[in-house]
């Protein structure tokens, strides 16, 4: 059975889609944005951006039933690829030592002028 999965703790979907859906075994978090979840608005700057990005995406995997440790794949959009290291290094600090899958992307431009998109597929068992 599929479920969409939504929660107050993360910024509601700026478009026609869902925060994430799951089948109860795997989730697929749609793309997270630096957003505040109370305001929407985007937080300052690309590395708080990521770590609200990162915490939104914690945020939408618990409300599924998930975690972060569940990740098994994660796809990061930035709009600056000059980013990267300072990005890894929050990466690294939210995943420790779990290293999912992950693809890093430099895009032409993301919703609403946003330095980073982040999103992922988790499973259980």
């Amino acid at each position: 059975m599929i479920e969409r999965i939504f929660t107050d703790k993360a910024p509601a979907a700026i478009g026609p889609y869902s925060q994430a859906i799951s089948d109860g075994s795997t989730i697929w978090v749609s793309g997270q944005l630096g957003m505040d979840p109370q305001s929407g608005e985007l937080v300052d700057g690309m590395e708080a951006q990521a770590r609200q990005a990162l915490a939104n995406l914690a945020a939408v995997l618990e409300a599924g039933g998930f975690s972060l440790s569940d990740v098994v794949a994660v796809d990061v959009y930035l709009a600056d690829m000059d980013d990267f290291g300072a990005f890894n290094q929050i990466y690294q600090a939210v995943f420790d030592n779990h290293r999912p899958a992950r693809a890093v992307v430099a895009v032409a431009g993301l919703p609403k002028g946003a330095k980073v998109e982040i999103k992922c597929i988790a499973c259980k068992g």
